[in-house]
């Protein structure tokens, strides 16, 4: 069987910030793959770094030096304008706290991240269904955010997320305000959108149990990885 291909190439990435007068390194020197289909869980203590390379992952930060290539496009190159046009549409973004506006329903929501593009109404409309139906919606496309549980508003964030089609989907702690029925199904979800639909995921999490859901641990300390494991 034919290895995947790398989707995400990091090379030698280094990444720090100021503090007052002091300069707080926080990558230090990263290089590393993430195949195609991979399902990868970032862990490490507060400080450790993997918010930040998520963050670089995602093109909400930048590097101090390094590049980042994404299915083949290094991002590090990319002007402000360029690189969100480009996060637009190939990367899903899946937070703690849901980021739902309160005043639109599931439905519009979802539908936020299309109105970047020149998909047509109807074809958005298709595409809001298909994701909604996709985390098992369908019958809650028109509530809004205050008429769900936990669970059901983090099903509408990653319905959000893949509505595009996106290349990778990055999730930064997605469980971390669930309680842990509503966790396990939330995991399980991104399970199978990455084993039935091959979606690339990388997901940064202080919980075990929810590592163990990923393909490849990776743990991050002081900015720079400890050990591997799969």
């Amino acid at each position: 069987m034919a290895e995947a291909r790398s989707i995400v190439e990091i090379r030698n990435v280094s990444k720090s910030y100021r503090r007052g007068s002091q300069i707080v390194p926080v990558l230090e020197n990263i290089t590393f793959d993430i195949a195609e289909g991979e399902f990868l869980a970032l862990m490490g203590p507060s400080g450790s770094g993997k918010s930040t390379l998520l963050n670089l992952l995602a093109g909400i930060d930048s590097v101090d030096s390094g590049s980042i290539l994404i299915g083949g496009l290094d991002i590090t190159t990319l002007s402000e304008t360029d690189l969100a046009a480009w996060r637009a549409v190939n990367v899903g973004f899946i937070f703690q706290f849901y980021n739902l506006i309160p005043v639109l329903t599931a439905f519009g929501n979802v539908e936020l991240p299309l109105l970047l593009t020149r998909l047509s109404r109807k074809e958005r409309h298709e595409h809001v269904e298909m994701a909604l139906r996709s985390v098992g919606l369908s019958d809650r496309m028109d509530h809004y955010p205050n008429q769900l549980s936990g669970g059901q508003q983090q099903r509408v964030a990653i319905a959000r997320a893949v509505v595009t089609d996106p290349v990778i989907l990055v999730a930064d702690e997605p469980t971390g305000d669930l309680d842990r029925v509503s966790a396990a199904e939330i995991l399980e979800l991104m399970s199978r959108l990455n084993k039935e639909l091959g979606k690339t995921i990388i997901m940064v999490t202080h919980d075990a149990r929810a590592a163990e859901k990923a393909h490849l641990i990776k743990q991050l300390d002081k900015g720079v990885f400890i050990n591997v494991s799969s």
